[in-house]
Parts: structure tokens; C-alpha cells; sequence
């Protein structure tokens, strides 16, 4: 291999490490200049059995956030803070999509999912040994996203 070859191979080496270099420090550096608080979304030991503590501590972390920004936002205006919060939950409430239903229990769920696999069970789209055992599935679950054990399509406990 040709000098000229070694520098460019070598040039290009280091411009990709710079570059990787950048993309990891640019983010710790945003994390460190927001005092370096952060809240996981789960926590390091969580599980699929430990979701309905987990949810509950996710809300609990949420609503601290929220209390804590419309402290600051109160304070940065110079009004009470429960003026904020009022008028932060009335433009919350306002934004919600009418056409979007509220997300039942995982009990809901699954009721809903045996009615539509029964349906499709009675149109011919599946045998009762299919849906059984998708709804077995389900129930034990194997499936990712709303109500299975990976949440919203990602696995479990990543």
C-alpha cells in the first residue's frame, strides 16, 4: 500500500472518530447544561411483572415534572403558581383529541380483543383454535405494543 493510501485511510479514520466523538459529546454536554437531572423511564431492575408499580412511579415522576414547570413558569411570570397549573390543565384538556377514546385497563383490552377474534372466529378469518391461542398469547404476553409486555412496540424491558 502506497503512502498517499495510508494517510487517506488514516485521514478517514480519525474524520470518523471526530465525527462519532461529536455525536456522543454533544449530548452529554446538552444533559450536563440541563443540570444533569434525569428521570429513566424505566427503572434499571424493571420488568414485565413490575409494570403496574412501575406505571404508577412514571406517573408520579411525571407529575412531579409538571408541578415543578409550572412552578417556574409562575415564578418567571410573576403570577400563583396554582393560576398556572389551572391554565396549563385547561389548555391540556383542550388539546386532547376528541376522536381519541380513553385507553382502558389491560382487563378492557383484552375483553376487547376476545370480541374481535370471536367476530373473526364467526366470519371465517379464523379457526377457534387460532384465536385461542392468540388469545393465549395475549394473555401471557407475547405480543409488543399497548397491553403486551413491550410496551409501545419495543421490547420488554428496553
Amino acid at each position: 500500500m502506497s503512502g498517499t493510501m495510508r494517510k487517506k485511510h488514516l485521514l478517514a479514520g480519525l474524520a470518523a472518530a471526530g465525527v462519532l466523538g461529536v455525536g456522543i459529546a454533544a449530548p452529554t454536554v446538552a444533559f450536563a447544561a440541563d443540570g444533569g437531572t434525569s428521570t429513566p423511564s424505566v427503572s434499571a431492575s424493571g420488568s414485565a411483572s413490575e409494570s403496574g408499580s412501575g406505571k404508577d412511579e412514571r406517573k408520579q415522576q411525571r407529575a412531579e415534572r409538571q408541578a415543578e414547570f409550572a412552578e417556574a413558569l409562575a415564578e418567571e411570570l410573576g403570577v400563583p403558581t396554582d393560576k398556572v397549573t389551572a391554565a396549563l390543565e385547561k389548555v391540556r384538556e383542550a388539546r386532547k383529541p376528541a376522536d381519541r377514546p380513553e385507553r382502558g385497563d389491560s382487563a378492557d383490552r383484552q375483553a376487547a380483543l376476545k370480541e374481535r377474534l370471536a367476530q373473526a372466529v364467526e366470519d371465517g378469518k379464523l379457526t377457534q383454535e387460532q384465536a385461542d391461542a392468540i388469545t393465549a398469547a395475549a394473555e401471557a404476553g407475547v405480543f409488543p405494543g399497548p397491553g403486551g409486555r413491550g410496551g409501545h412496540g419495543g421490547p420488554a424491558g428496553k
